[in-house]
């Protein structure tokens, strides 16, 4: 019974309660008077939902029963198997939304880059924590953690899903900076993403941001290389940007980044799905329309509600209070998983902990945005609240590892 206190309840408190968000706003996406415009197998969505659920408590409670060294050890092992996965379903896999990244498995599909992401981490901190005299700071430590992110990168790029590969690459920076990468330099990765979306906004917005970069890189760091270096990434930047946009890009896939910056331009084409999500969110009001009551969710409005703008669906119906809970249940999942990597003497465990939440983070932060209109729609969905047995089993694996590190702590505390 002591050892039962022993975990994490506030954090399984937090998955609980976000689930339970995700199920009541599927369950209005598609089973509430919107159910007449959908076919039978999107109706069938929330009974899926349920049953990975459910599936994933069992999968949680068993996690806690596994040695901690054991995701250490199989790290490099699964970290294979995901990628052998990979590359089978770029011959094999099973398009959905023109994405080639599902397999499938009897009445099943599976999503091969989720389980890519959990090795990933596991594969990654491993290496990175191998040694106590590695450090991200060394050029050959950074090249080889590249090299394990470059590999799904470049798989899901073959499999038309580059919105799951961002994932991916804006996680390596959260993983060499607490792995001792210098702030200056990890400011310089991150920092081509932010001067982008600022140049696809205006060219001129964009070389402002290059400008502040190069000079706050110049005060973190004080070294001339690297502030030279962000100069040159930061004009190439707003160069390649330029050049993409108006040069490379397909025409729909411009129409979309315009629509991005002005969706009034095109109401009733590709600035329809962006004017449609900041309606029902915007018409939610501070406690929004009621519970299969909001008009955009529920005579279809809203392009896929169950996932990508499920978040939409929660700002109508439950209005400010709903979308503004959510937030905080994320927030909080943050920070407990912060602290916890903070209290923990393991470094293989600290840096998984880290990682979880930069993942979460990630998708948090280009799923919100993209339903409020802040950046283009890229296709993430939301952990926990939208629909997905894949995305939600592997998440829910994720943090039922967190669970078992900080569970077994006082055991896991140091190198083997």
């Amino acid at each position: 019974m002591n050892a039962f206190k022993e975990l994490d309840w506030p954090l399984v408190f937090i998955w609980a309660a976000l689930s339970a968000f995700g199920l009541v706003a599927i369950y209005s996406a598609t089973q509430g008077p919107v159910s007449e415009f959908l076919p039978i197998y999107i109706q069938e969505n929330f009974s899926r939902q349920v049953t990975w659920v459910a599936i994933s408590i069992v999968v949680i409670a068993a996690v806690q029963f596994t040695s901690p060294r054991t995701f250490q050890g199989a790290s490099y092992l699964l970290y294979a198997f995901a990628t052998l996965l990979m590359i089978i379903t770029v011959f094999f896999g099973v398009e959905v939304s023109g994405s080639q990244s599902w397999l499938r498995l009897g009445p099943l599909n599976f999503q091969t880059a989720e389980l890519m992401k959990l090795a990933t981490i596991l594969a990654a901190a491993n290496y990175l924590t191998s040694r106590r005299d590695i450090s991200a700071e060394n050029l050959k430590t950074a090249f080889v953690t590249l090299l394990f992110f470059a590999v799904p990168v470049a798989l899901l790029i073959l499999q038309n899903e580059a919105g799951v590969a961002i994932i991916f690459i804006a996680l390596l920076p959260f993983m060499l900076f607490w792995s001792g990468l210098p702030h200056g330099i990890s400011l310089l990765m991150i920092s081509p993403a932010l001067i982008a979306y600022f140049t696809v906004i205006n060219w001129q917005f964009g070389m402002a941001a290059a400008v502040i970069f190069a000079i706050a890189i110049f005060f973190i760091q004080r070294r001339h290389w690297i502030t030279a270096s962000s100069v040159l990434v930061g004009l190439l930047t707003v160069i390649g940007t330029e050049v993409a946009l108006h040069q490379v890009l397909q025409p729909h896939q411009t129409a979309r980044i315009e629509a991005f910056v002005n969706p009034s331009v095109d109401p009733q084409g590709t600035g329809w799905n962006i004017l449609q999500a900041t309606t029902a969110i915007g018409s939610g009001g501070l406690t929004g329309k009621g519970f299969m009551e909001g008009t955009q969710t529920q005579l279809r409005f809203l392009p896929e509600q169950w996932t990508d703008f499920i978040f939409c669906v929660v700002g109508e119906e439950f209005g400010f209070m709903g979308a503004g809970a959510i937030m905080i249940l994320f927030l909080l999942l943050f920070l407990r998983l912060i602290n916890m990597a903070s209290n923990h003497k393991h470094p293989f465990a600290q840096l998984v902990m880290v990682s979880v939440a930069a993942v979460f983070f990630i998708h948090f932060s280009i799923n919100i945005a993209s339903a409020t209109a802040i950046m283009p729609v890229i296709g993430l969905p939301l952990p926990f609240i939208s629909y997905g047995g894949s995305a939600f089993l592997t998440n829910s694996i994720l943090l039922a590892i967190c669970l078992n590190f900080d569970f077994y702590k006082r055991s896991f505390s140091i190198y083997s």
